[in-house]
């Protein structure tokens, strides 16, 4: 929830790379083809780009042919909106150059908004006043009207999802696409949360008919696949989840083969074999009770089996559909209980489980994975959905046991698709890739650290795993650690799905896709079948192979929203939590600076809220990019990134989910 540090200009995006391959975008060193600078009959130079709102503050324009940012007065936005693309006519100043000089300092490129060449969305979610309707998204600066007359009567003050029908600027028209409900109800902000970031809560009925007869054969499926399947029933497996999981869709199986060796399997929900392309359920992805691992059922399954030695060398590998029969539903703090303990069923198997966990971890990062050790902040809920708790959830023994398997799983799958790709038998794979970070970005770690106290050795020219790793050795334990593996979490690029292979710098692997979680991800349902297509000898055509690259930015895309959405529902849900406590003091860390107040992060709920500027009355601020700090003008008193203050909580908007504070 750490928002990171802010340049005076542009925040730090947020960003994530994978942890675990049980993890619950945008990089590539591929050169792509870049609009270039258009001068008019009229000398007047014109850029494309895409622009990043503020709300009525207006925003900037970034641009791949224009080194700078270009500042957008309100008056000059016509009606772009936040991540539209735009062709913007650069107003006039000296000593400007494209793309190789940076306007002097003391200046900022200026521009307007003459088109928009690509709109980012036309539904938006808010609230309707009469016949205005007013976005949640504070960056939808513009007044939108409602075209039907009789809305103002039906739903006057409901929460809805509009699509805009109209752009002309003196007059932006919209339609009700979907009655969301009454702001500020649990119901009715979940679907909110989900519209606004084009999210299904709401499966059409001929999926759900397609999903139940499945269901109704399934017995008979699993007769059909007996002798088909290679059958694990009878190995020790069971699944470990969380204990609020609704569907299970990994288990794992050991057995001791003797002389110090195991056979250990990663067996995964066989969703392809019931979403088959082209099928409603395909067109939708609909995880049903036929494909959750539960315990003391068969169940199809795609399988990673290794032969492991007790120095984690992997001395053999089997991909393939299976059978499996879970033996035993662990929640996480069960299974780390029982490692704890030494008491418990299958306390032999999950000892060695863990063993040879910690073996690959080390091995892993020996090689160059980067370990992210982040907060995950959980909301404990009652029978009427209202928080109860907000809380950082621990990070067990028994998370990094998956998260190493998950991974093993998830590399030697796309070492396998690989071989295919590049020894000629096929011509399609799909990876997980992950790009080294910005040198912008890493200069500007480098100067937050440097603003911390912190001495940097050498000049960061290789700004590798090693150095990262010794980063967070450093920080270990230390009030700040979070702030500091969020600030060079957001200097590097987001993790993508593509088919063309770069590696995975985070996890510092040559190969790796996602495998493990077809239930809720739709990549490795392609990498299913993809699995069975080149087991069985088949090759991917040319088609084939563009409609995946298709779906890789697709599903890149997606994610980014998906997360957006988890975000913003942990916020709806602290914001609900904070409303009972307006009044109450605090303890917080500044976790942004701004030109226009600061960004702070309660202790222990990690609620994040704005302390307004205009709230600091003692003194004139003024804000230090460098310093990533606001310096009194008389009093030199100054609030910095990463310091701790006493706040009190002044105000909770709940349907815009968010908190605003005031010191204490």
């Amino acid at each position: 929830m750490q928002r990171g540090f802010q340049s005076k200009r542009r925040s730090f995006g947020s960003r994530r790379i994978e942890t675990g391959g049980k993890s619950k975008n945008h990089g590539d060193r591929h050169n792509f083809e870049r609009a270039k600078p258009h001068r008019s009959n009229s000398g007047k130079v014109e850029i494309e780009g895409v622009i990043k709102l503020a709300g009525r503050k207006g925003g900037f324009v970034i641009s791949e042919t224009f080194q700078d940012e270009i500042h957008i007065n309100t008056a000059f936005l016509g009606t772009a909106l936040h991540n539209d693309r735009v062709l913007v006519l650069l107003h006039k100043m000296s000593n400007n150059h494209l793309a190789a000089r940076r306007p002097s300092q003391s200046q900022e490129q200026t521009g307007e908004v003459i088109k928009v060449l690509d709109r980012a969305r036309n539904r938006f979610v808010g609230i309707i006043r009469g016949n205005v309707f007013t976005p949640d998204d504070k960056r939808v600066y513009i007044n939108i009207i409602i075209e039907t007359s009789d809305v103002q009567v039906k739903l006057d003050g409901q929460k809805v999802l509009v699509e805009i029908t109209n752009w002309h600027t003196d007059l932006i028209q919209a339609q009700v696409i979907n009655v969301l409900g009454v702001p500020g109800m649990h119901e009715t902000e979940i679907r909110s949360i989900l519209a606004a970031s084009g999210i299904i809560y709401d499966f059409p009925n001929e999926v759900e008919h397609e999903a139940l007869e499945w269901k109704n054969k399934f017995s008979e499926l699993i007769n059909q696949e007996t002798g088909k399947r290679r059958s694990l029933i009878g190995t020790p497996t069971f699944t470990i989840d969380p204990a609020d999981a609704k569907d299970f869709d990994d288990a794992i199986s050991l057995k001791e083969l003797g002389a110090g060796k195991w056979e250990i399997g990663i067996h995964i929900a066989d969703v392809s074999y019931f979403v088959r392309p082209g099928s409603k359920l395909d067109d939708e992805v609909l995880s049903a009770d036929i494909c959750s691992l539960v315990p003391d059922q068969d169940r199809l399954t795609y399988s990673s089996i290794f032969t492991i030695d007790k120095s984690g060398k992997v001395e053999s590998e089997w991909f393939g559909q299976t059978i499996i029969h879970s033996q035993k539903r662990f929640t996480y703090e069960e299974a780390a209980q029982i490692l704890e303990t030494k008491i418990g069923p299958y306390q032999k198997e999950l000892t060695t489980l863990n063993e040879l966990a910690q073996t690959l971890h080390k091995e892993r990062i020996r090689n160059g994975s980067i370990v992210f050790d982040k907060d995950e902040v959980r909301v404990e809920m009652g029978p009427d959905k209202k928080p109860l708790r907000i809380y950082v959830k621990e990070r067990l023994v028994t998370h990094k046991l998956v998260e190493e398997f998950m991974l093993l799983a998830n590399k030697h799958v796309a070492h396998f698709l690989s071989r295919h790709v590049e020894g000629g038998r096929g011509a399609g794979a799909l990876y997980r890739i992950h790009d080294v970070p910005d040198k912008d970005r890493i200069t500007l770690v480098k100067q937050f650290l440097k603003s911390l106290g912190y001495k940097i050795e050498g000049d960061w020219k290789e700004f590798g795993h090693k150095q990262i790793n010794d980063l967070f050795a450093q920080v270990k334990g230390a009030d700040i650690e979070g702030l500091v593996q969020t600030a060079v979490l957001r200097s590097m690029t987001k993790a993508i799905y593509s088919t063309r292979n770069i590696g995975h710098f985070g996890l510092g692997f040559e190969f790796y896709t996602h495998f493990t979680s077809p239930i809720r991800r739709y990549p490795d349902l392609v990498v299913h079948r993809l699995l069975t297509k080149y087991l069985a000898g088949q090759n991917i055509d040319k088609q084939e192979v563009l409609e995946f690259e298709r779906m890789a930015r697709y599903s890149s895309e997606r994610e980014r929203e998906a997360e957006s959405a988890e975000r913003e529902s942990v916020k709806y849900k602290q914001a609900e939590f904070m409303s009972e406590k307006i009044g109450q003091n605090f303890e917080g860390t500044i976790t942004g600076v701004t030109e226009w107040g600061i960004f702070v992060e309660e202790s222990l709920t990690k609620s994040e809220g704005m302390l307004r500027l205009s709230s600091l009355g003692d003194d004139y601020y003024e804000f230090d990019e460098k310093k990533f700090a606001l310096i009194g003008k008389h009093t030199k008193k100054t609030y910095r990134l990463g310091d701790h203050i006493k706040i009190k909580l002044l105000e909770v908007d709940i349907p815009r989910h968010q908190i605003t504070w005031e010191l204490a």
